[in-house]
């Protein structure tokens, strides 16, 4: 029998689907901090993204490059959390429902300081997801565990 009934079952797809949307949003926007980190300190400036503008550039630009670069793995730490705690949330932990959800403010600084416009659709799907993972796992039978 399938621990934590129905509500159980929603609750782990839910949570499946952030946690995809978390590794692909830290594969498109975390780990390339790296690169763009190595490339700012070489270089001295930016590199661009397909020729169509910097990568992220936006109100922390100005700053000297071993504070942007500081700042870029900061979020690098903060997305790896993420993705952890993705992977907390697909084995079915609530402790990874929960921590994604308290990650997201931290990130949305980031989003801001390096001018992300797309983490904000991963985030916003990502927080609806953790949520309604919380409350399907909430409204399970009484006497069944969580799991």
């Amino acid at each position: 029998m399938h621990r934590g009934g129905p509500n159980r079952g929603k609750a782990m797809q839910k949570a499946r689907v952030a946690a995809v949307l978390t590794w692909i949003y830290a594969a498109a926007f975390g780990i390339p901090a790296i690169p763009v980190s190595i490339y700012l300190l070489q270089n001295g400036y930016l590199p661009m993204f397909m020729d169509l503008f910097p990568m992220y550039a936006g109100p922390w630009d100005g700053l000297e490059g071993w504070v942007f670069v500081t700042l870029l793995m900061a979020f690098l730490v903060v997305v790896l959390a993420a993705s952890w705690a993705a992977w907390l949330a697909w084995k079915g932990r609530r402790s990874g429902l929960v921590l994604g959800l308290a990650l997201l403010p931290v990130e949305a600084v980031f989003w801001l300081g390096f001018d992300l416009p797309f983490p904000w659709l991963f985030g916003v799907a990502r927080g609806l997801l953790y949520a309604l993972a919380l409350m399907s796992q909430r409204q399970r039978p009484e006497g069944r565990l969580a799991g």
